[in-house]
C-alpha cells in the first residue's frame, strides 16, 4: 500500500468538524478550492466517495465515517501530545484561556489566579468573545480552557466538559433618586439596561421580564457589565441589572442604590474544557478549587 497523505486527511477531518467546506477552510486559511481538491486527491487514494452536502452543511458518507472516526482519534492524540511537550517542557506553561464576555473581570480573574502556581511559572493568554465562538476556537485546538456563563453541549460538542464553579444572583441598580414604591412599578417607570440578548443571561431575562408581565423600556443592552456601569454612570436616570456580587465594586464611590434583588436569576460560572486538558495543572487547579466563598 503506498504512503497516504497525511494532509489530504487532516483537510478532510477538518471539514467534518467544522461542517462545511467553506469554514473548514477559513480555519485552515486556505481557499475553499484549495480544501476540495485535497479532498478529492484523498478519494481517489481511498478509492471511495468521502463527503456528501445535506442542504448547506457537508457530511461524511459511510466510508467517510469509518475514516473520520480514526482520523479523530489521530489528530485528538496529537494535539495531546502537543500540550503535553508543551507544559511540561516549558519553563512557563503557555495557558490559552477564553473568556466569555458577558463575565465579571473581577470574579474571572481570581478564578484565573487558582492557575498560577507559587513559582509564577505560567504565560496566561486570556480571550474574550461570545460563548459560541469560544466553544468554537476550544473544538479547534485554539484555546485550552473556556470560562463562561452556560455549560456545554456535550451532545453538540463531544470530547467538551463543563463543570460548574459557582453562581450568584441579581440585582437592579441605579444612580439617581427614586420613589421606592413596588419595584415592578419602578422598573417600568424608568429607562433600562440589562444584559444582551445574544448572552445566555440576557436571554434569561427577556424571559423573566415575560413571566412578570413586564413591559421593559430598554435603552441599552450590553455584553460587558463594567461597560454598562460606565453608561450607566453618564446617563444616571436609568436602571441597570448586575450581579449583586458587584455592589462594592459598582459604587465607585457613587451614591448606588439597590433598588431589589431577583432571587430568580442567577449568574452561572462554568468551566469548560477539551477532554485531552483533564491532566493539564493549571485545569486541574480550576477544577479541584473550592469557590464556594467567592460566590457567597
Amino acid at each position: 500500500m503506498s504512503h497516504l497523505n497525511y494532509n489530504h486527511l487532516y483537510y478532510f477531518w477538518m471539514v467534518c468538524k467544522q461542517g462545511s467546506i467553506t469554514k473548514a477552510a477559513d480555519a485552515l486559511f486556505l481557499t475553499p478550492q484549495t480544501v476540495t481538491a485535497q479532498i478529492k486527491a484523498l478519494e481517489e487514494r481511498v478509492d471511495g466517495k468521502l463527503t456528501k452536502r445535506n442542504g448547506r452543511s457537508v457530511e461524511p458518507t459511510e466510508l467517510g465515517q469509518l475514516i473520520y472516526k480514526y482520523a479523530d482519534r489521530m489528530f485528538g492524540l496529537s494535539y495531546e501530545m502537543l500540550d503535553i511537550v508543551n507544559y511540561s517542557q516549558r519553563s512557563n506553561v503557555l495557558f490559552d484561556v477564553g473568556v466569555a464576555d458577558a463575565l465579571s473581570k473581577r470574579l474571572v480573574s481570581k478564578v484565573l489566579m487558582t492557575t498560577v502556581p507559587d513559582d509564577k511559572s505560567i504565560h496566561l493568554r486570556c480571550f474574550e468573545s461570545t460563548h459560541e465562538m469560544l466553544l468554537d476556537q476550544l473544538s479547534q485546538h485554539k484555546l485550552d480552557m473556556i470560562l463562561s456563563d452556560c455549560p456545554v453541549d456535550s451532545g453538540k460538542s463531544p470530547g467538551l466538559y463543563s463543570k460548574k464553579l459557582g453562581e450568584c444572583s441579581l440585582s437592579f441598580y441605579t444612580y439617581s433618586e427614586i420613589n421606592m414604591k413596588s419595584s415592578l412599578e419602578v422598573l417600568e417607570g424608568k429607562k433600562l439596561l440589562i444584559p444582551g440578548s445574544r448572552t445566555s443571561m440576557g436571554r434569561k431575562v427577556t424571559q423573566w421580564f415575560e413571566q412578570q408581565g413586564i413591559q421593559p423600556n430598554i435603552l441599552g443592552e450590553f455584553d460587558d457589565v463594567a461597560l454598562m456601569k460606565a453608561f450607566a454612570r453618564y446617563n444616571q436616570d436609568v436602571i441597570f441589572l448586575a450581579p449583586t456580587l458587584y455592589m462594592d465594586e459598582l459604587s465607585d464611590g457613587m451614591p448606588l442604590k439597590q433598588i431589589d434583588g431577583v432571587s430568580e436569576l442567577k449568574e452561572e460560572y462554568y468551566v469548560i474544557f477539551a477532554e485531552r486538558m483533564i491532566q493539564h495543572p493549571a485545569v486541574k487547579s480550576v477544577c479541584e478549587a473550592d469557590f464556594s466563598q467567592l460566590f457567597d
